[in-house]
C-alpha cells in the first residue's frame, strides 16, 4: 500500500506525488491514460478535499472533482472515502462516462455520474463539489429562494436552481446513480454556479478547484445568514443585479487569499 505524508500531499513534493498516483505498469491495467496530471493540481485536490471538511461543507459524505489537466475528457477524483482522509494514493482519472480508467480494485463512489455529465455538458467547469451542506438543505425543501445576501455570496445572483431527483426517476434512494439521473441534474444546474438537490444536498462548479472551494464554503454561510436574516422577521434586503455584479468581479480576484489562508492551516495541523 502507497503510504504519503502529509507533508507530501500538502507541501508538494511533485515525486511523491506523481508516484502515488502512478506508481507503474500493473498487470491488466488499462493504458487509456491521459498520463500524470500536473503535480500542484493533485496536491490542490487533495487540499480541497480537507479543506472542505474543515469548513463543515463536507463530512465524512460528499466529494471534489477537478477536470485533468491533460485531457478535457478525463476528470480526477479520490477512490470513495471520506473528504478528510483523502491522500494523493487514492486519486483515480476517470472518463466523462464517470468510470475510472484504471481502478485497480478501488471503489468509486455511488455519485460519481454528477461530475461526468457536468463536466460533458460544461466545458467553462474545472472543479466540482458535491456536498450535503447542512444550511442549505432547508433551501431545496421550502420553495424559499437561495439568494445573495452580502458580496462574498454575488456568485449567488444568477439563481440557484432547485432539482428534484423525482421528476428525472421516480422514488429513488436519493442517489444520482446513473448517467441518465446524471444529465437531468446537470440540465437542471444549466449555466448556474449551484444547484440544489432536493432532499439531499448541493452541487457547485468552478473555473478551478480554488472557486469551487470559495463558492462551497460561501453558499453555506450564505444559506445561514440568510436563514437567520429571515428569522428576525423584517424585509430582507438582498444585493441587486448591479452590486452582485460588481461585487464579484472584485472577489473574483482575491480568491487566492482565502485559499493560501485554508491550505495553511491544513499545515499547521498535526
Amino acid at each position: 500500500m502507497i503510504r504519503v505524508t502529509r507533508r507530501q500531499v500538502l507541501g508538494g513534493s511533485a515525486a511523491a506525488l506523481l508516484g502515488a498516483l502512478h506508481p507503474g505498469p500493473r498487470l491488466g491495467a488499462q493504458t487509456a491514460s491521459a498520463g500524470p496530471p500536473a503535480a500542484q493540481l493533485l496536491e490542490d485536490l487533495v487540499a480541497a478535499n480537507r479543506i472542505l471538511a474543515d469548513q463543515a461543507v463536507l463530512d465524512g459524505y460528499g466529494h471534489v472533482s477537478a477536470r485533468h489537466d491533460r485531457d478535457p475528457a478525463r476528470f480526477l477524483m479520490s477512490r470513495s472515502l471520506a473528504p478528510e482522509l483523502v491522500t494523493a494514493a487514492d486519486v483515480m482519472e476517470y472518463g466523462l462516462d464517470s468510470e475510472p480508467i484504471d481502478p485497480r480494485g478501488r471503489p468509486s463512489y455511488l455519485e460519481r455520474y454528477i461530475h461526468g455529465e457536468i463536466y460533458r455538458a460544461r466545458p467553462d467547469v474545472q472543479a466540482i463539489v458535491h456536498s450535503h451542506s447542512p444550511s442549505v438543505i432547508p433551501f431545496g425543501v421550502t420553495g424559499v429562494p437561495l439568494r445573495p445576501l452580502y458580496h462574498m455570496s454575488a456568485f449567488l445572483a444568477a439563481g440557484a436552481p432547485v432539482w428534484d431527483i423525482r421528476a428525472a426517476a421516480g422514488d429513488t434512494d436519493m442517489l444520482v446513480r446513473t448517467p441518465a439521473i446524471g444529465q437531468a441534474l446537470a440540465r437542471s444546474l444549466g449555466s448556474h454556479a449551484v444547484v440544489l438537490m432536493r432532499g439531499h444536498g448541493v452541487v457547485v462548479v468552478g473555473s478551478g478547484l480554488p472557486h469551487a472551494v470559495f463558492r462551497s464554503v460561501y453558499t453555506e454561510v450564505n444559506a445561514k445568514l440568510q436563514a437567520q436574516a429571515m428569522g428576525l422577521g423584517g424585509p430582507v434586503t438582498y444585493l441587486s443585479p448591479e452590486e452582485a455584479k460588481r461585487a464579484e468581479g472584485s472577489v473574483g480576484g482575491t480568491l487566492g487569499r482565502p485559499w493560501e489562508l485554508w491550505k495553511r492551516k491544513l499545515r499547521r495541523d498535526p
